[in-house]
Formats: C-alpha cells, sequence, structure tokens
C-alpha cells in the first residue's frame, strides 16, 4: 500500500465515518451540525483524493480500490442514518417515498458496483466509466445528504424539505445513471457465447 497524499484522504473519509455516526447519534445542541460538516469534509475529500492523485500523478491500486468504497460507505451510512431518524420521518411529505428514494440510491450502487466488478473481470471495464449524468447524481446526492443532515432552517430557508427534493432528484438522476450502466452493458450481459 502507498502511503501518499491521495490515499491518506481516502483513508481519512473511511476514518470519518464512525465519526460521524457517533456524533450524528448523540443529539446534542449541535451534533446535526458537526455531522453535516464532517459530511461535507468527506465529500470534499473525495473530489479531492482524485485530482491530487491525478495531479501529483499519484494513482495507486490502492487508492483505486479504496476511493470508490469509501464514497459509497459514507453515502450509505448516510442515508441509513437520514432513514432512521424519526425527526426525519416525521417532516417528509411522505415516509413511503423518502424510503424508496434512499432504497433506488443504495441498490443502484450495489448494482453498479457488481456491473463494474464484472465488466472488469471479462476485460470492459472502460464500457462502464463514471458518466456525466453520475457525476451530477453525485453533486445531487451530496448536497441533498448534507442538508438532511443539518434538518434545521437556516435563514427562513426549509433546509429538510430543500434536502428531500434535491434527494428525490438524486433519485431520478440514479435512476437515469443506472439506465447508461445497463445499456452499456447489456451487449455483454445478454451474450451466452
Amino acid at each position: 500500500m502507498t502511503f501518499n497524499l491521495p490515499n491518506i484522504l481516502t483513508l481519512l473519509r473511511v476514518i470519518l465515518i464512525p465519526v460521524m455516526v457517533i456524533i450524528y447519534l448523540l443529539d446534542f445542541s449541535f451534533s446535526h451540525l458537526l455531522a453535516t460538516v464532517i459530511f461535507v469534509v468527506a465529500a470534499v475529500t473525495d473530489w479531492l483524493d482524485g485530482y491530487l492523485a491525478r495531479r501529483l500523478q499519484q494513482d495507486s491500486k490502492f487508492g483505486a480500490f479504496l476511493d470508490p468504497v469509501a464514497d459509497k460507505l459514507i453515502v450509505a451510512v448516510a442515508l441509513v442514518l437520514l432513514a432512521t431518524d424519526k425527526d426525519i420521518l416525521q417532516n417528509v411529505w411522505s415516509i413511503s417515498l423518502f424510503t424508496c428514494v434512499v432504497c433506488i440510491i443504495l441498490c443502484r450502487e450495489i448494482i453498479v458496483s457488481a456491473l463494474r466488478e464484472w465488466m472488469a473481470e471479462i476485460g470492459k471495464r472502460g464500457n462502464v466509466a463514471v458518466s456525466y449524468i453520475g457525476k451530477i447524481k453525485t453533486t445531487f446526492q451530496m448536497i441533498a445528504i448534507s442538508l438532511l443532515l443539518y434538518q434545521k432552517p437556516f435563514y427562513g430557508l426549509p433546509i429538510l424539505k430543500l434536502g428531500e427534493l434535491l434527494l428525490i432528484i438524486a433519485a431520478v438522476l440514479t435512476l437515469w445513471s443506472m439506465y447508461i450502466y445497463l445499456k452499456a452493458t447489456w451487449p455483454y450481459l445478454k451474450d451466452d457465447a
């Protein structure tokens, strides 16, 4: 394993996951603000570690493995926190819709990860590179989760409702990006020869 700055940032993101969970669940007066800050720091390091790896030419096998795992872990854990938070569930438009949105996002992450792994096994990893829609989805998703973790109104803005709306948009983009991945892999999935 190479200990370079991009890999250290990726490891930091993994270490921040249990810290975020503990702080969020402790429920002191500024726990949601602090959990949001931790999530935002993790989201920024997601962008920064990739940028630094390319800029400093410090790509590594360890980083290529851990970076997408760290991303999916922090998003999945944050979504589970949100989907089990009774304060959020009491204030969303529909508990069923919120639960479906969370399930859509989590299922897409599992499906796309499996597709990428399978495509790599057959030597076609390049066919499932991150798409532009996937990047937009990630942006909406990270902003939505940050707002939902924070929850409280901010200068009159209904942060919780805004976060919920952005998460719904992220779920729609999630389905769209999953369609793009499935379309790219379908010729290989249907070929039994």
